[in-house]
Parts: structure tokens; C-alpha cells; sequence
């Protein structure tokens, strides 16, 4: 995904979307003052989902850099997502290497099942139209989209890649993931300079499973 400098004014698409929206439920039944509000704290760190790790993203010949899980919603995803994102309450990561590569993974655990299979399934929409959408704004890119199939994980994981072109020469790949396990939805996106013939598929698949096998 075109996550460097260059390509940084596609987060204006996010305008609205970047907001992150606060969830606070009451437990019918729970235990009065202070321990209730404790028991929800702990039942809420416990189910909390877990990140990828730096040695968990596809191979990369400096390293992988991993930064602090952060809370909202990564304005690295917004040049596709950003004005597609209900109101969550997401928690991120951000990966980089030495170089132009880096990476992104974003989670968020909705309210049921069907609500993680719909923001699921609204996230794909986003992304298989983004390179529609890329063209129509700026007119100065041209962009691809392709669609690498989904993987037995869970509720289900589909991998998707963009490539874009701008009318100066520059080019970047991406490959991004959306996963859900029930309630819990986790994108992961990686990106670097270059074609579909430079993403490593193969190894981002692997990446984009554990994402989702490791939320819980």
C-alpha cells in the first residue's frame, strides 16, 4: 500500500471516518460500585485481541520494526478505508523497515457476530473499489486492483492488492487482508515501492492467517 510520504495526501479520503466512536455497556447484574467496574476492566483486558509481531510479517532483508499497538483508527489505511469506517473503537500497529517497506495492522472487536461479519464485508467492499476510486480523485494515478482469493481461518480471511502509477513514474504495491473472528475484525496491510511481481504473496497470506489465528 502506498504508505510513504509521497503518497500521504490519499488520506484525505478520511475526513469524517477518522473519528473513533466510544462504546461503554452496562452489565444487567453485575456486582455494585466498584467491583462491578472492576470485573467489566478485566473481562474487557482479557478478551482484548492480540497483535502480529514484527517477525510475523513476510520476510524482509533489514528487519521488521514493530511500534506500540496504538489506540484509532491508522491513517496508513485511509487512502482505501478511511471513508468506509463505521464508528469503533480500533486499535492499531505500525511495522517499518529500513527501507520503503511497511506494513499496518488494524483491529476491532464490534458488538455480535453479525455486526464483525457486516463491517467485514464493508471493509472488502472498500477495498475491491479502491482503485476506482483512486482514479476518479486523482486523476494523476492510475491505479489496479486484484483479488488473491480467501483462506480457511477462522470465519474467513480474503487477501486483495492494489498497485498504483502516478503520472510523475512513481509506483507502489499493496496487499491487504480482512479477517474476522467472530465479533473480531483485523485488516493488515503491507506495502512497498514496485509491482505485483515484487509482493510477496505467498509469505502476506501466511502473515494475514496468523493475524487472525492469533486474536484470541
Amino acid at each position: 500500500m502506498p504508505i510513504r510520504t509521497r503518497v500521504a495526501a490519499l488520506a484525505a479520503l478520511t475526513a469524517a471516518a477518522l473519528a473513533v466512536g466510544a462504546a461503554a455497556t452496562a452489565q444487567a447484574g453485575a456486582a455494585p460500585g466498584g467491583t462491578a467496574q472492576k470485573n467489566a476492566s478485566v473481562q474487557k483486558k482479557a478478551a482484548a485481541p492480540r497483535f502480529l509481531a514484527a517477525s510475523e510479517l513476510p520476510p524482509h532483508p533489514t528487519g521488521w520494526t514493530a511500534g506500540p499497538v496504538t489506540d484509532g483508527f491508522p491513517e496508513q489505511l485511509a487512502y482505501c478505508l478511511g471513508e468506509g469506517v463505521p464508528a469503533y473503537d480500533y486499535r492499531h500497529r505500525l511495522f517499518h523497515t529500513e527501507l520503503d517497506t511497511s506494513a499496518v495492522q488494524v483491529t476491532v472487536v464490534t458488538g455480535s457476530a453479525a455486526k464483525g461479519k457486516a463491517l467485514a464485508d464493508r471493509l472488502n467492499k472498500e477495498i475491491r473499489t479502491c482503485a476506482a476510486r483512486l482514479e476518479r480523485l486523482y486523476p494523476e494515478i492510475e491505479a489496479e486492483g486484484r483479488f488473491f482469493g480467501t483462506l480457511p481461518v477462522e470465519e474467513g480471511a480474503t487477501v486483495h492488492g492494489l498497485h498504483t502509477e502516478t503520472s510523475y513514474g512513481a509506483t507502489d504495491v499493496s496487499l491487504l487482508s480482512v479477517g474476522r473472528d467472530g465479533r473480531t475484525v483485523t485488516v493488515v496491510g503491507w506495502g512497498q515501492m514496485g509491482d505485483f511481481d515484487d509482493a510477496p504473496l505467498a509469505a502476506f497470506k501466511k502473515t494475514a492467517k496468523k493475524a487472525v489465528t492469533k486474536l484470541y
